[in-house]
Formats: C-alpha cells, sequence, structure tokens
C-alpha cells in the first residue's frame, strides 16, 4: 500500500496493474506514463509494463495495516478490466470484506462488465463503486453503476473534456469532478464544471480536485473561491 497525494483519499492499493484505452478519457493516461518509469527503475511489480497484470502476493495487504484508511483501488489499473477474470476480482472483495477497518474506493471505465458481474459480488458496506465519466458520450456509466448493490455509489467525472449536459443523480453519493494534468492536457471549461456543481444537492456531496493543466498545482483547487472537498454523508462500514 502507498501514501498518495490523490486529495480524495488516502492510500492506493494496486493488485492488478496494467490497463488498455477504451475512450477519450484514456488518451493522456497517467498511470501508463507511470508504468513505464517503474518498469524502467526496475520495480519488479511492472515487468510487463502497462500489461494487465494481476499480483496475488498483493491481495491480503490491507490487512496488514491496523490504522482506519481511505484506500484508491487499483489506482494503476482497472478492477473491471475484461482480463481479469471474475475469480480474481472476488478475491478483492474477499480481503476489502476482512479488512472492515478501512474504506475501498474502486473506479471503473468498463461499467457494463460492473453491471454483468453485479450479483457475482458480495457487495461489503466498506467499499465505495464509482465509475469516470468524461463526457456526455459516457453518461449511460452512471446509469450501469446505479443499477449496482454498492452501498456508495461515486461519480469520477475527470478527465473532463466536454460538457456533461443535464443528467440523473438519483442514488448516486458523491461526485468528484477534475481537469486533466501532465503533458498534452485538454482544457475544461468553468462552466461545464458549474453545471455540474448546479446538480449537485444534498445529499449529493460535491468534491472539486483542480483546474489541471500542464502545472496542475499553479492553477489550483479553488473553485469561485472555494475549496470543495464534500464527502459523502453515509461513511458505511461493515
Amino acid at each position: 500500500m502507498t501514501k498518495t497525494k490523490i486529495e480524495w483519499t488516502q492510500s492506493t492499493w494496486n493488485p492488478v496493474t496494467g490497463c488498455s484505452k477504451i475512450s477519450p478519457g484514456c488518451f493522456n493516461c497517467y498511470a501508463e506514463r507511470l508504468a513505464k518509469r517503474l518498469k524502467a527503475m526496475g520495480n519488479p511489480s511492472y515487468i510487463n509494463g502497462f500489461e494487465v497484470t494481476l499480483h496475488e502476493n498483493m491481495l491480503d495487504w490491507p490487512l496488514k495495516i491496523s490504522k482506519p484508511t481511505m484506500i484508491f483501488v487499483n489506482s494503476m489499473s482497472d478492477l473491471f478490466h475484461e482480463d481479469v477474470p471474475l475469480d480474481f476480482i472476488q478475491k478483492v472483495f474477499h480481503s476489502m470484506r476482512l479488512a472492515k477497518q478501512h474504506v475501498f474506493q474502486i473506479l471503473t471505465k468498463r461499467s457494463q462488465r460492473l453491471l454483468e458481474l453485479n450479483n457475482e459480488i458480495n457487495w461489503p458496506n466498506n467499499v465505495w463503486m464509482g465509475v469516470s465519466v468524461e463526457n456526455s458520450d459516457y453518461k449511460f456509466r452512471i446509469d450501469d453503476l446505479r443499477q449496482t448493490n454498492a452501498k456508495i455509489k461515486f461519480l469520477s467525472i475527470e478527465p473532463l473534456i466536454g460538457p456533461l449536459g443535464r443528467f440523473s443523480l438519483l442514488n448516486i453519493d458523491w461526485v468528484i469532478v477534475g481537469g486533466e494534468s501532465g503533458p498534452k492536457s485538454r482544457l475544461m471549461q468553468k462552466e461545464w464544471v458549474l453545471e455540474i456543481r448546479d446538480q449537485c444537492k444534498p445529499p449529493v456531496a460535491f468534491f472539486f480536485k483542480q483546474w489541471g493543466g500542464f502545472n496542475k498545482k499553479l492553477n489550483g483547487r479553488e473553485l469561485e473561491g472555494k475549496i470543495w472537498d464534500d464527502m459523502p454523508k453515509k461513511l458505511a462500514y461493515t
């Protein structure tokens, strides 16, 4: 498990590494860039670079950490990638179920597979399930997520590369919005962010992560003079 600077979590845990691009939000993938660097540095977890790789030896790591921690699962992959077998997904969920002291946050762009496997998963209360949505073409992922049995459901609207327009937040607990950062980052328009924020009425929590850009620190996190750090009210544990 690794401490992280990601604003909405505390640590990352990667029982799976590697992924493949499926939509425009993937084009400038930070995880792919980082995986290539880690492979060049000789990190044994990235011997396969950014190819999907399962790490059985990582499955019990959350059980070794006693302090309650908010953990982003597979920051370097997608747990619902088609190359991750169901039995391994179930092993990951088993570890999360046993590590009751933690909150686990999972994100996927593969919402259709998430929904297909929903009934094969025993959803613990301490797992928050989210989908990434980068523009209006991928709002269907929200509807897929809504139909799952996850106790806490959230959206990562990052990188926001186009307007979303109106969309339903029924049974959605949390919305994160952020611009793309790093080389070749695409600009995010303020009106896109405000349109989303204004739809996040209580009890939906709104979190503004960053404006992004090549130098994301310089551009900061303020939206209309305020830092938006709201979290779900239902901090549910098993």
